[in-house]
């Protein structure tokens, strides 16, 4: 056996080779094939998005097409697209020489992703068992944006570190353990997490901490001199944070119940972002020498509000409460770059890129306990009667749930969503361990110029002067 394990090791550290001009076009084309294949199979328009549509409002007596659910969640779907493709994409972008890798590979992983979410999430919560096709609407690009999130908060542990190769294998098993563990926590559990604090953030994050730690690289100070960021780089990721910090509230609330549940999780998510902006400054300038503020913070933590608050969103968390919360997450999350990240990669050999343990996962654990918080003090006298059978979705098999029991479901949410970040995570580092991905050595970490055409790039950057003079000689008309 220790023969055995000592030929893994062996076999795992050999040297690397970035080659991956046969392996990188066959994956993508297999896979895309196999989509094809596998929508063409399974994949069909829901009663709202077919051309049935017209009979289905005489056979429920809709009278306006107004009533469709593009209408209300088409909004939200925006949002949350945007968040996705440019608010993950440019946050990721501080690194000085990695920003097309950040953007570009963040493209790939969505863009497959959504694609085998639809079909996973398909299988899982829209399967017509009378003819065994799923059923798609705009709730479902939604979910899938939403599963999609997941695998990009991994991706930001990893930011540097890995091939894209190895990047579609991680979101091919993160959005199938995600599609799992959201139906278990969802469906079987019955828990309430409008937001996803729990089955996005919670996940994601010790998903992508999980296949760090696997993946620990000892040298990985051998490409220090491009861990860090430059002026512009910092400006772009800025951007990212923007973006996000803008549209937060409608990804918490985007697929809430119409009405009161989606104005509530909008309102709670705005003022917990709020309250995290100014405690994430305060904490910052509070720890430096000079009191100046650290770009990585404002960047970072400004966003952990809206992560706390996912689960307890479309809650009675009341306006205050959304500020506590957010107020907590601001100085945790701060805290957590300061202190924690440095001890992780120091002690246990975690090393996060972008520190998503202090932007998701701590706060997604701590919007999960929240929101079991919130559930287990709801009563009729806050909720009403009604209220709080529709928001807990006290009805059919669940109807005689109380609050103080939803709490204690919503506790075991929280713990499914850690095993399978954890647990999922591992196994998958393991695969991707296996030196055949084409992922750089450790010095050679954190450079688009081993996975991307920069070769215009690297002479603007270092050689501007020749640049320009070859400009000039082509426009002179020069054979030189």
């Amino acid at each position: 056996m220790g023969n055995c394990l000592y030929g893994v090791t062996e076999c795992c550290d050999r040297p690397k080779n970035t080659n991956i001009r046969l392996s990188f076009p066959a994956v993508c084309f297999v896979w895309q094939t196999a989509m094809i294949i596998l929508f063409g199979v399974f994949i069909r328009y829901d009663e709202e998005s077919d051309t049935h549509w017209v009979e289905f409002k005489k056979e429920h007596n809709i009278t306006s097409d107004a009533d469709n659910d593009f209408y209300f969640r088409y909004p939200s779907f925006q949002d949350v697209h945007v968040m996705i493709f440019v608010g993950f994409g440019f946050l990721m972008t501080f690194l000085k020489r990695y920003s097309f890798s950040a953007v570009g590979f963040n493209f790939l992983i969505a863009a497959f992703g959504l694609q085998w979410a639809l079909l996973m999430q398909g299988w899982f919560h829209s399967l017509d068992y009378t003819d065994g096709k799923i059923k798609i609407g705009v709730e479902n690009l939604i979910n899938a944006d939403f599963c999609v999130a997941g695998c990009l908060i991994a991706y930001g542990a990893l930011l540097g570190k890995v091939s894209p190769v190895q990047l579609l294998v991680l979101t091919l098993f993160g959005i199938t353990l995600f599609a799992i563990e959201e139906y278990i926590i969802l469906n079987l559990i019955h828990a309430k997490d409008a937001g996803g604090s729990m089955v996005i953030h919670t996940f994601g994050g010790y998903y992508g901490l999980s296949i760090s730690w696997v993946l620990y690289r000892p040298n990985l100070e051998q490409s220090k001199r491009l861990q860090g960021s430059v002026y512009h780089s910092d400006v772009f990721a800025m951007i990212g944070t923007l973006f996000l910090w803008m549209f937060w509230p409608s990804f918490n609330s985007a697929i809430t119940d119409h009405g009161d549940g989606q104005h509530r999780a909008a309102i709670n998510t705005y003022l917990s972002l709020a309250s995290t902006v100014l405690t994430t400054f305060a904490i910052s300038s509070l720890f430096e020498k000079t009191g100046k503020v650290d770009m990585v913070h404002i960047q970072n933590s400004t966003l952990a509000g809206g992560v706390a608050v996912g689960t307890a969103a479309e809650f009675m968390l009341m306006p205050y409460g959304s500020l506590i919360v957010g107020f907590c997450c601001g100085v945790i999350s701060t805290l957590g770059y300061i202190f924690l990240t440095p001890f992780m990669e120091r002690k246990l050999k975690i090393q996060d890129t972008c520190g998503i343990h202090n932007l998701h996962a701590m706060p997604g654990v701590i919007g999960g306990i929240v929101g079991a918080i919130t559930a287990a003090a709801a009563s009729t006298e806050v909720y009403g009667k009604e209220g709080l059978i529709n928001t807990f979705d006290f009805e059919g098999a669940f109807e005689g749930r109380s609050p103080t029991i939803q709490g204690g479901y919503q506790a075991a949410g929280l713990c499914v969503s850690l095993a399978f970040g954890i647990g999922g995570g591992i196994l998958v580092g393991l695969i991707l361990k296996l030196p055949i991905w084409g992922d750089v050595a450790d010095e050679h970490c954190f450079d688009d110029e081993f996975y991307w055409e920069v070769r215009l790039w690297l002479l603007l950057t270092v050689c501007p002067l020749r640049f320009h003079r070859s400009v000039l000689m082509v426009i002179r008309g020069s054979d030189t």
